[in-house]
């Protein structure tokens, strides 16, 4: 897929695209690196089992008290994908997929970042989840995409600000 041609959002997903003030390497190596989504992502403790990379696996908690500690909804996720992005503007896009293996949460989180410039990029993170159980996944995946869009906005707001800081 070239970035012209990115198809639309299935519905049921959440996809939120900001510009970022860094070079996609820097902006890939460090939104596919699950062990910073903790500073991240609101009311999350994550652990993984080593760096970005096929396969790494990621397990995240979230929930109000997360971050101390506390138990929460659980989710474990697999990278599937990882691919990372060319470092000149035309070069095609890097692409990390977190494939989500339950229990309460399935489906796929993907981070897509593109070199608009040698200093400066473009990221999109989409989000389809439905729930594991009894209700249809299209209806479940429409009901958690509208909270998952505000939480990719929180994220990408938080990561920006996180990576022009350095």
């Amino acid at each position: 897929m070239t970035r012209d041609a990115a198809p639309p959002p299935a519905p049921g997903t959440a996809s939120v695209t900001r510009a970022l003030p860094v070079p996609a390497d820097v902006a890939f190596a460090a939104l596919t690196d699950a062990r910073r989504h903790g500073a991240w992502v609101p009311m999350t403790r994550v652990a993984t089992d080593g760096p970005p990379r096929l396969g790494t696996r990621v397990r995240a908690v979230s929930g109000p008290g997360a971050r101390r500690g506390l138990p929460g909804l659980e989710d474990r996720m697999v990278i599937t994908r990882y691919l990372p992005p060319g470092a000149e503007p035309g070069d095609e896009p890097g692409v990390a997929e977190f494939t989500k293996r339950g229990p309460w949460l399935l489906g796929s989180a993907t981070v897509e970042v593109l070199a608009t410039s040698a200093t400066t990029c473009r990221v999109t993170w989409s989000e389809h989840v439905p729930l594991a159980g009894p209700l249809p996944p299209a209806l479940t995946a429409r009901l958690t995409a509208p909270l998952l869009g505000l939480m990719l906005r929180v994220v990408l707001r938080r990561a920006a600000a996180d990576l022009a800081d350095g």
